[in-house]
Protein backbone atom coordinates (compact mmCIF):
# COMPACT_ATOMS: atom_id res chain seq x y z
CA UNK A 1 0.00 0.00 0.00
CA UNK A 2 1.38 3.33 -1.14
CA UNK A 3 2.15 6.20 1.68
CA UNK A 4 1.70 9.90 0.92
CA UNK A 5 5.48 10.24 -0.05
CA UNK A 6 5.42 7.24 -2.54
CA UNK A 7 1.93 7.72 -3.88
CA UNK A 8 0.55 5.37 -6.47
CA UNK A 9 1.19 6.38 -10.16
CA UNK A 10 -2.19 7.55 -12.05
CA UNK A 11 -3.81 5.57 -14.42
CA UNK A 12 -3.03 6.94 -17.81
CA UNK A 13 -6.32 6.68 -19.92
CA UNK A 14 -6.62 8.18 -23.90
CA UNK A 15 -10.40 8.68 -24.52
CA UNK A 16 -11.91 8.38 -27.77
CA UNK A 17 -15.38 9.30 -28.51
CA UNK A 18 -16.95 11.20 -31.27
CA UNK A 19 -19.65 13.26 -29.57
CA UNK A 20 -17.91 16.62 -27.96
CA UNK A 21 -20.62 16.40 -24.98
CA UNK A 22 -20.39 12.62 -24.66
CA UNK A 23 -16.32 13.21 -24.45
CA UNK A 24 -16.08 16.17 -22.28
CA UNK A 25 -18.56 14.69 -20.11
CA UNK A 26 -16.48 11.32 -19.36
CA UNK A 27 -12.87 13.36 -19.55
CA UNK A 28 -14.30 15.41 -16.72
CA UNK A 29 -16.11 13.08 -14.47
CA UNK A 30 -12.74 10.97 -14.91
CA UNK A 31 -10.33 13.80 -14.04
CA UNK A 32 -12.72 14.12 -10.48
CA UNK A 33 -10.69 10.96 -9.44
CA UNK A 34 -6.69 11.07 -8.05
CA UNK A 35 -6.16 8.10 -9.47
CA UNK A 36 -6.57 8.73 -13.10
CA UNK A 37 -5.65 11.05 -15.77
CA UNK A 38 -6.74 11.77 -19.06
CA UNK A 39 -3.65 11.93 -21.09
CA UNK A 40 -6.00 12.99 -24.70
CA UNK A 41 -8.75 12.59 -26.54
CA UNK A 42 -9.59 11.00 -30.16
CA UNK A 43 -12.51 11.58 -32.24
CA UNK A 44 -11.99 8.71 -34.72
CA UNK A 45 -10.17 5.91 -36.02
CA UNK A 46 -6.92 7.20 -37.23
CA UNK A 47 -6.81 10.00 -34.30
CA UNK A 48 -6.83 6.93 -31.56
CA UNK A 49 -4.53 5.39 -33.44
CA UNK A 50 -2.45 8.06 -33.98
CA UNK A 51 -3.01 9.39 -29.97
CA UNK A 52 -2.17 5.67 -28.37
CA UNK A 53 1.14 5.70 -30.21
CA UNK A 54 2.20 8.94 -29.34
CA UNK A 55 0.76 9.27 -25.84
CA UNK A 56 1.60 5.23 -24.72
CA UNK A 57 -1.83 5.12 -22.41
CA UNK A 58 -2.49 2.20 -19.75
CA UNK A 59 -6.26 2.09 -21.05
CA UNK A 60 -7.99 3.00 -23.95
CA UNK A 61 -11.69 4.17 -23.81
CA UNK A 62 -13.84 3.87 -27.02
CA UNK A 63 -16.91 3.15 -28.46
CA UNK A 64 -17.67 0.66 -31.19
CA UNK A 65 -18.85 2.92 -34.04
CA UNK A 66 -16.41 6.24 -34.85
CA UNK A 67 -15.95 8.02 -37.92
CA UNK A 68 -15.29 7.83 -40.63
CA UNK A 69 -18.26 5.07 -41.20
CA UNK A 70 -19.44 4.60 -37.85
CA UNK A 71 -19.58 0.81 -38.38
CA UNK A 72 -16.75 -1.71 -36.10
CA UNK A 73 -13.94 1.39 -35.85
CA UNK A 74 -13.79 1.07 -32.33
CA UNK A 75 -13.20 -3.00 -32.29
CA UNK A 76 -10.76 -2.70 -35.51
CA UNK A 77 -8.84 -0.17 -32.87
CA UNK A 78 -8.71 -1.81 -30.14
CA UNK A 79 -6.94 -5.31 -32.05
CA UNK A 80 -4.74 -2.79 -34.03
CA UNK A 81 -3.34 -1.39 -30.81
CA UNK A 82 -3.25 -4.46 -29.01
CA UNK A 83 -1.30 -5.88 -31.41
CA UNK A 84 1.42 -2.73 -30.74
CA UNK A 85 0.89 -2.35 -27.74
CA UNK A 86 -0.12 -5.73 -26.02
CA UNK A 87 -0.05 -3.94 -22.43
CA UNK A 88 -2.48 -1.48 -23.07
CA UNK A 89 -5.91 -2.45 -21.77
CA UNK A 90 -8.87 -1.52 -23.85
CA UNK A 91 -12.65 -0.50 -22.36
CA UNK A 92 -15.39 -0.04 -25.05
CA UNK A 93 -18.09 2.13 -23.60
CA UNK A 94 -20.94 2.05 -25.92
CA UNK A 95 -24.46 2.04 -25.92
CA UNK A 96 -24.94 -0.90 -28.48
CA UNK A 97 -26.17 -4.51 -26.54
CA UNK A 98 -25.55 -6.75 -29.85
CA UNK A 99 -23.58 -9.28 -28.98
CA UNK A 100 -22.03 -9.79 -32.13
CA UNK A 101 -20.14 -6.66 -31.30
CA UNK A 102 -19.31 -8.36 -27.97
CA UNK A 103 -17.43 -11.42 -29.99
CA UNK A 104 -15.88 -9.51 -32.23
CA UNK A 105 -13.77 -7.80 -29.45
CA UNK A 106 -13.81 -10.83 -27.31
CA UNK A 107 -13.54 -13.46 -30.00
CA UNK A 108 -9.56 -13.68 -29.94
CA UNK A 109 -9.51 -13.65 -26.35
CA UNK A 110 -10.37 -11.56 -23.27
CA UNK A 111 -6.87 -10.38 -21.22
CA UNK A 112 -7.07 -6.62 -20.95
CA UNK A 113 -10.28 -5.97 -22.83
CA UNK A 114 -13.49 -4.56 -21.24
CA UNK A 115 -17.30 -4.39 -22.90
CA UNK A 116 -19.73 -1.69 -20.85
CA UNK A 117 -22.37 -0.17 -21.72
CA UNK A 118 -22.58 3.57 -21.35
CA UNK A 119 -25.41 3.79 -18.78
CA UNK A 120 -21.99 2.69 -16.31
CA UNK A 121 -20.50 6.43 -16.86
CA UNK A 122 -23.33 6.85 -14.07
CA UNK A 123 -21.30 4.74 -11.58
CA UNK A 124 -17.87 6.29 -11.67
CA UNK A 125 -16.48 3.71 -8.93
CA UNK A 126 -17.12 0.93 -11.13
CA UNK A 127 -16.08 2.62 -14.08
CA UNK A 128 -12.92 3.08 -13.00
CA UNK A 129 -12.69 -0.67 -11.42
CA UNK A 130 -12.99 -1.71 -14.83
CA UNK A 131 -10.27 0.95 -15.76
CA UNK A 132 -7.95 -0.36 -13.58
CA UNK A 133 -9.06 -4.19 -14.23
CA UNK A 134 -7.77 -4.13 -17.78
CA UNK A 135 -5.13 -2.05 -17.47
CA UNK A 136 -4.24 -4.85 -14.84
CA UNK A 137 -4.81 -7.39 -17.88
CA UNK A 138 -8.10 -8.39 -16.26
CA UNK A 139 -11.06 -8.67 -18.33
CA UNK A 140 -14.60 -7.25 -17.84
CA UNK A 141 -17.97 -7.62 -19.61
CA UNK A 142 -21.06 -5.85 -18.63
CA UNK A 143 -23.42 -7.61 -16.33
CA UNK A 144 -26.36 -6.35 -18.59
CA UNK A 145 -24.66 -7.98 -21.80
CA UNK A 146 -24.02 -10.95 -19.69
CA UNK A 147 -27.32 -11.52 -18.86
CA UNK A 148 -28.79 -11.10 -22.19
CA UNK A 149 -26.20 -14.16 -23.23
CA UNK A 150 -27.40 -16.15 -20.61
CA UNK A 151 -30.92 -15.92 -21.15
CA UNK A 152 -30.65 -16.60 -24.93
CA UNK A 153 -28.22 -19.87 -24.96
CA UNK A 154 -30.50 -21.06 -22.30
CA UNK A 155 -33.00 -20.94 -24.80
CA UNK A 156 -31.52 -23.17 -27.20
CA UNK A 157 -32.09 -27.10 -27.32
CA UNK A 158 -29.60 -29.46 -26.08
CA UNK A 159 -27.72 -26.20 -24.13
CA UNK A 160 -25.75 -27.14 -20.51
CA UNK A 161 -26.91 -23.42 -19.63
CA UNK A 162 -30.53 -24.62 -19.43
CA UNK A 163 -29.31 -27.92 -16.88
CA UNK A 164 -27.96 -25.37 -14.40
CA UNK A 165 -29.49 -24.08 -11.00
CA UNK A 166 -30.42 -20.40 -10.59
CA UNK A 167 -27.50 -20.12 -8.02
CA UNK A 168 -25.09 -21.95 -10.86
CA UNK A 169 -26.33 -19.06 -13.11
CA UNK A 170 -25.83 -16.73 -10.37
CA UNK A 171 -22.22 -17.71 -10.37
CA UNK A 172 -21.84 -18.23 -13.95
CA UNK A 173 -22.95 -14.66 -14.58
CA UNK A 174 -20.20 -13.56 -12.45
CA UNK A 175 -17.73 -15.70 -13.55
CA UNK A 176 -18.27 -14.04 -17.02
CA UNK A 177 -17.98 -10.95 -15.38
CA UNK A 178 -14.24 -11.75 -14.30
CA UNK A 179 -14.83 -11.52 -10.27
CA UNK A 180 -12.72 -13.57 -8.57
CA UNK A 181 -14.34 -16.11 -6.42
CA UNK A 182 -14.18 -14.33 -2.96
CA UNK A 183 -15.88 -11.16 -5.09
CA UNK A 184 -18.25 -13.98 -6.36
CA UNK A 185 -18.87 -14.82 -2.86
CA UNK A 186 -19.43 -11.83 -1.48
CA UNK A 187 -22.00 -10.54 -4.02
CA UNK A 188 -23.65 -13.65 -3.49
CA UNK A 189 -23.11 -13.51 0.59
CA UNK A 190 -22.17 -17.09 0.55
CA UNK A 191 -18.94 -19.10 1.98
CA UNK A 192 -16.06 -18.98 -0.43
CA UNK A 193 -16.44 -22.85 -0.43
CA UNK A 194 -19.76 -22.53 -1.50
CA UNK A 195 -18.35 -20.98 -5.00
CA UNK A 196 -15.64 -23.44 -5.41
CA UNK A 197 -17.86 -26.12 -5.34
CA UNK A 198 -20.96 -24.14 -7.84
CA UNK A 199 -17.99 -23.61 -10.21
CA UNK A 200 -16.92 -26.83 -10.30
CA UNK A 201 -20.14 -27.97 -10.84
CA UNK A 202 -20.57 -25.53 -13.93
CA UNK A 203 -17.77 -26.78 -15.19
CA UNK A 204 -18.57 -29.99 -15.77
CA UNK A 205 -22.25 -29.60 -16.41
CA UNK A 206 -20.67 -27.29 -19.56
CA UNK A 207 -18.12 -29.97 -20.27
CA UNK A 208 -14.65 -27.57 -19.42
CA UNK A 209 -11.83 -28.24 -17.59
CA UNK A 210 -10.98 -26.18 -14.47
CA UNK A 211 -7.90 -23.32 -15.53
CA UNK A 212 -5.88 -21.84 -12.70
CA UNK A 213 -5.74 -18.47 -14.63
CA UNK A 214 -8.84 -15.85 -14.32
CA UNK A 215 -8.86 -14.45 -17.77
CA UNK A 216 -8.55 -18.03 -19.17
CA UNK A 217 -11.56 -19.15 -17.27
CA UNK A 218 -14.09 -16.62 -18.00
CA UNK A 219 -12.54 -16.70 -21.65
CA UNK A 220 -13.78 -20.25 -21.65
CA UNK A 221 -16.77 -19.76 -20.58
CA UNK A 222 -17.64 -16.68 -22.69
CA UNK A 223 -16.27 -19.07 -25.91
CA UNK A 224 -18.83 -21.81 -24.64
CA UNK A 225 -21.69 -19.08 -24.09
CA UNK A 226 -20.75 -18.17 -27.74
CA UNK A 227 -20.91 -21.82 -29.43
CA UNK A 228 -23.76 -23.34 -27.08
CA UNK A 229 -25.55 -23.06 -29.93
CA UNK A 230 -23.78 -25.94 -32.10
CA UNK A 231 -23.36 -28.05 -28.71
CA UNK A 232 -24.80 -31.27 -29.05
CA UNK A 233 -28.14 -32.90 -27.51
CA UNK A 234 -25.34 -34.31 -24.52
CA UNK A 235 -24.65 -30.63 -23.60
CA UNK A 236 -20.83 -30.88 -24.36
CA UNK A 237 -19.70 -27.95 -26.21
CA UNK A 238 -17.96 -28.05 -29.78
CA UNK A 239 -14.40 -28.98 -30.11
CA UNK A 240 -13.47 -25.52 -31.00
CA UNK A 241 -14.58 -24.13 -27.30
CA UNK A 242 -12.32 -26.03 -25.21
Amino acid sequence: MADSAHPEPRLRVLLAEDQFLTREGTRLLLEERDDVEVVGTADDFESVIAEARRLEPDVVVMDVKMPPTYTMEGIEAAHRIRAERPRTGILVLTQHDDEAYVWALLGRGVAGLGYLHKVRVGDLDQLVRALHEVAAGGSVLDPRIVEQLLAHRSRKPGSAIGTLTPAERDTLRLMAEGRSNPAIADALSVSLGAVEKRIAAILSKLGLAEERDLNRRVAAVLIYLREAAGSTATGRPPESAV
